[in-house]
Order: C-alpha cells, then structure tokens, then sequence
C-alpha cells in the first residue's frame, strides 16, 4: 500500500485500496502494515484459533477468525484473532459469512511480534472495548505473559503458568491455562 505522505486518506479510500500481505490497518487517515508473523506469532496464532473453535463453533457459541480485516468506526483493524458470538457474525443474503466484518469482534486476540510496535497494538485492542469488545488479549510470547483488557477496568497480567486465562461469557466452554497456550512453542 503506497500513500503519499501529505495526503490523508478517508477510510473509504482505503477500503477501495488492494490488500497487501502482510496487512494494511487504517487508523487516523494513515495506513500502517502489520509485520510478517514469524515462527512463535504464526503458531500460537494457528493454535489458538483451532482450539476456540473446536469447542464453541460445534456449540454455535461463537468463530475464531484468523487475520481477519475487521472495520468499524472510523478504523480498518486486522486482530490476529477476532472471536465473534454466533450471533454477531455477519452474514450474507444466503446466510453464509458475509466477506466483510462492519463491527468489532467480541474477543480481539493479539500476539506481540518481535519488531512490532506495542503501543500501536494496544491501542487497537482498546479501540475495540470502546466499541463493545468485550474481552481483549495481548500475548508476548517472549515473555511468556498475557495481558488480559476488560472494558473499564483495570489490565490484568497473567504469568503463572496454572492459571486459567479469561475467558468471554459467550465462550466459556472454553478454558486455556497459560502454560498449554506457551506449550504449543514446545
């Protein structure tokens, strides 16, 4: 994605735009690109994902989603993972997923690459709760920590490997200590 540098562009601009791998995320008129996900991101991402959704998709209690470009208000996101509620996915006239997500994800899942910038995730997963997320997660994988985002309150930081991680009401079928999400590193 080419923009010039004096030009802002309109999130409808930028929605006509050519996806890019890695992904484009449009926030405040300018366009930043995620980075390449590397060996430890890519895994707990994959992992992650399959794992949510071999306990709520049967259920019809919710979808993870992989990479998926998520626009609502005036930001265009790609969360490594976005967990919707059965009932909040999109969908088309046919009743199939519609290609296009106009509404934040319910859980935004993000894992901290080793180049990427903390603070512009961060702001990404509060941008979510502001607009109904009702959980956010941010892994760093080198630390082998997860910092868990409520709507209105306090972060907290998870680093006890026996401690089950927060989970979504909608998906609490559900469970995930930390230390079998850092196994999946082994």
């Amino acid at each position: 994605m080419v923009q010039t540098p004096n030009k802002l562009l309109t999130l409808e601009e930028f929605l006509q735009l050519r996806e890019t791998k890695p992904a484009g995320e449009y926030v405040n008129g300018k366009i930043s690109q995620k980075p390449l996900p590397q060996g430890k991101h890519s895994t707990i991402k994959t992992e992650l994902a399959a794992a949510i959704n071999a306990v709520i998709k049967p259920a019809k209690r919710g979808r993870a989603f992989s990479e998926l470009r998520c626009t609502f208000g005036d930001r265009s996101i790609v969360p490594d993972v976005s967990v919707y509620s059965w009932e909040r996915i999109p969908r088309d006239a046919n009743g199939k997923i519609a290609n296009r997500f106009h509404l934040a994800p319910d859980w935004t899942i993000e894992i901290l690459s080793p180049d990427q910038n903390q603070t512009k995730v961060v702001k990404n997963i509060l941008y979510c709760l502001k607009n109904d997320t009702q959980l956010g997660w941010l892994i760093d994988p080198e630390e082998e920590t997860v910092f868990v985002y409520f709507p209105k309150q306090e972060i907290e930081v998870f680093d006890d490997d026996e401690v089950q991680l927060p989970i979504p009401a909608f998906a609490q079928d559900f469970q995930l200590k930390l230390g079998a999400l850092f196994n999946w590193l082994l």
